[in-house]
C-alpha cells in the first residue's frame, strides 16, 4: 500500500504573509489553482484509490482539481498541524477546520471519516504527541485496509508529523512540501 502526502496549492493567506495568517477559511489563489491543475497531470488516482482531505477550504478546493467530488473523504485527522509543536505558538485563524455543519452546508457529496473521535472543534493542530500518535495509527490502519492507493491532501506541518511518525527521523521545517507538493511512501 502506498500513500502519497499533497500539500495543497498557494492559498489566500499567503499573500501578504504574515500579515492574512488570521483569516478565516483562506481559498486557493489563481496561483495556487494552477499549481494543482498541473500537479493532476503528474499524479494519478485511480478508481480505487482512497483521497483523505483536510476540512479546510484550500485542501478541498485542491482536492477539486486534481479529482472528482465523489472521490473525496474529509478527515479532520489529516488536518492543520503545527510541526514541530511548540506549546507558545498560538493556532492561525487560517488554520480553524470547518465543522461538520459547515462542510455539509458548503460541499456536497464528501464522505466523513473521523472513527467516531471528538477531534473537530480543535482538530490536531496542538494535540499532544502521545494522543496524535494513537490518532495517526487509527488512520494509518485503516489506510492500509483499503483496496488501493491513499492519497492525503494535507498542510506542510501535518504531513511533516505524518512521515515522522511512519519512520523518517531527523525531519525539519526544511523537509516541508511546499506547495502543491507531494512525495510518496511506498509499501507501507
Amino acid at each position: 500500500m502506498d500513500i502519497t502526502f499533497i500539500r495543497h496549492g498557494h492559498a489566500e493567506h499567503l499573500l501578504h504573509y504574515p500579515h492574512q495568517l488570521n483569516q478565516l477559511h483562506p481559498g486557493l489563489t489563481e496561483q495556487g489553482k494552477r499549481q494543482a491543475t498541473a500537479l493532476q497531470k503528474q499524479i494519478k488516482i485511480l478508481p480505487e484509490d482512497i483521497v483523505l482531505v483536510s476540512p479546510t477550504k484550500r485542501t478541498i478546493e485542491t482536492a477539486f482539481l486534481l479529482t472528482s467530488s465523489d472521490k473525496l473523504t474529509v478527515c479532520p485527522l489529516v488536518g492543520p498541524r503545527m510541526f514541530p509543536q511548540n506549546p507558545e505558538f498560538s493556532v492561525l485563524r487560517c488554520d480553524h477546520i470547518y465543522s461538520k455543519d459547515e462542510l455539509n452546508a458548503q460541499y456536497t457529496g464528501l464522505r466523513i471519516l473521523d472513527f467516531e473521535l471528538d477531534c473537530w472543534l480543535d482538530g490536531i493542530n496542538r494535540m499532544e504527541e502521545q494522543l496524535f500518535e494513537v490518532y495517526a495509527g487509527q488512520l494509518i490502519q485503516w489506510c492500509r485496509e483499503q483496496s488501493g492507493s491513499t492519497f492525503i491532501i494535507s498542510h506542510d506541518g501535518t504531513i511533516t508529523s505524518y512521515r515522522a511518525f511512519l519512520g523518517e527521523q531527523g525531519l525539519t521545517r526544511s523537509d516541508f512540501l511546499g506547495e502543491a507538493g507531494h512525495y510518496t511512501i511506498r509499501d507501507l
